[in-house]
């Protein structure tokens, strides 16, 4: 796709979703499967189906609904992705990711992306809070591939430091605040949209990660080429495979989001409140 065209189709669906708002959102949220009942915490929302918007496709994934949610929390406004675009869907990398750069171009410079990802890690178990504070990406296709698009960031972005450490600061304060025990670790991309065999779970364990999922790592390496302070969480809803002994399940996933739901909308609500 040529940058003109891609351009285009981000102006449509920003100018869409301005016609629906009056205000630049403080924040853009990225709800991951299970975690969309955040989104009904929004006062005053403007919900907007996918549909509607130019150039968005339609989730397919259960848990995910398929809808921007405009509103305020706490005072701060949001725009809240209920349900994002999965690589494993059939989307390219810049379907995946059009939505982190029509909210750059919004101007909204805070992104929080959420996602509910398998437990490696000894320490972490399902119901689990973990604060990225690194991913690995060598499973991930570059969603920056091809010419650059100069009028976001530079043709080879810097990635030491992906995610704010301050907003990750501010997440563990609140998490203490709340009383929401909270750990940190280093998230890894799996393309899906199978789950990971047991002998990837050992490879990614001795590459360091502490987490795997199927999505974020897209956003926030775009994000991170915008120049976009990113904060983002992993809600741990299973034991990787091979660590538990048990078989995994998309529903499983979902019914421990969901069980787990109330700590994680606390505690975004409360980072909200204080940026």
């Amino acid at each position: 796709m040529k940058n003109k065209d891609y351009i285009n189709m981000i102006d449509s669906a920003c100018d869409y979703i301005r016609s629906r708002t009056d205000k630049i959102p403080q924040v853009s949220i990225i709800l991951g499967s299970g975690l969309g009942p955040l989104a009904d915490e929004i006062e005053n929302p403007v919900v907007i189906d996918y549909a509607d918007i130019p150039y968005f496709p339609v989730s397919t994934v259960a848990g995910h609904a398929g809808k921007l949610v405009y509103g305020s929390i706490s005072g701060k406004y949001v725009l809240a992705m209920k349900g994002r675009f999965h690589y494993y869907e059939g989307n390219d990398m810049s379907t995946v990711t059009l939505p982190v750069r029509v909210f750059k171009k919004m101007g909204i410079e805070n992104i929080i992306i959420t996602n509910a990802a398998g437990g490696l890690g000894d320490s972490l178990n399902p119901g689990d809070i973990m604060i990225i504070k690194d991913h690995i990406s060598l499973f991930c296709p570059s969603p920056l591939r091809g010419e650059n698009l100069d009028e976001f960031g530079p043709r080879f972005p810097d990635m030491t430091n992906v995610y704010s450490q301050k907003l990750s600061e501010l997440a563990a304060e609140c998490g203490k605040r709340l009383d929401i025990p909270l750990k940190s670790g280093v998230y890894s991309f799996f393309p899906g949209p199978r789950y990971e065999s047991p002998a990837d779970i050992r490879a990614l364990k001795i590459l360091g990660a502490d987490a795997t999922g199927m999505s974020t790592v897209p956003e926030a390496i775009v994000a991170r080429h915008c120049g976009m302070n990113i904060l983002g969480l992993s809600l741990i809803t299973n034991k990787a495979a091979g660590l538990s002994g048990n078989a995994l399940a998309h529903d499983e996933v979902v019914a421990i989001a969901k069980l787990a739901e109330k700590n994680m909308v606390s505690l975004v609500k409360d980072i909200v409140k204080d940026l």
